[in-house]
């Protein structure tokens, strides 16, 4: 039987895209932004935190995988869909759900820089340093979290959770299924 346990409630993570919000908005202060969701994860936190945003945005989504039906990533990325709006001479800000080993990171900042951007900066919900194998930098870390599975507010396991308004850990989940 799976069960839930909270790890982050829905007040914390509301007050975390607050913070990262302003963050975001003084740094670029009033300059055009692209913000590009990693989908599928980071949607829910995209849309909260652009909303929170005070800057002129434009936004596009990447679709990338490096999960499939498992809890442990693969370590192998793939592109499944790019950006539609021109990148060069953008600002972008990539919107990630999650940074652990690091390759997807890493990937989709080298995807913009070869397209062309005048700057790439990516922002996570959560960050699992300790799971990094790569030194990818994350510009704008919500949460640093412990090597935990994490599901609820966009994040899934087997795309099933994604719909919780706070974030939870599993238990009783196969790790390899």
């Amino acid at each position: 039987m799976v069960t839930q346990k909270l790890v982050i409630s829905e007040t914390q993570i509301q007050e975390c895209v607050s913070r990262l919000a302003s963050l975001i908005s003084a740094d670029y202060k009033d300059q055009p932004l692209l913000v590009v969701g990693a989908l599928n994860g980071s949607f829910i936190f995209l849309s909260d935190l652009i909303r929170s945003m005070e800057l002129p945005i434009q936004v596009d989504f990447i679709r990338l995988s490096s999960y499939d039906e498992s809890t442990q990533s693969s370590g192998s990325v793939r592109l499944h869909h790019g950006v539609r709006t021109p990148v060069k001479g953008k600002n972008v800000l990539v919107v990630e759900d999650i940074v652990d080993t690091g390759f997807t990171a890493e990937f989709i900042r080298h995807y913009f820089e070869e397209q062309g951007a005048a700057s790439v900066r990516i922002c996570s919900l959560l960050d699992k340093p300790i799971r990094r194998l790569t030194s990818v930098t994350v510009d704008y870390v919500g949460f640093e979290v412990p090597d935990q599975f994490l599901v609820g507010y966009g994040l899934d396991y087997n795309q099933q959770f994604r719909e919780l308004r706070a974030l939870y850990t599993l238990e009783g989940v196969p790790q390899n299924p």
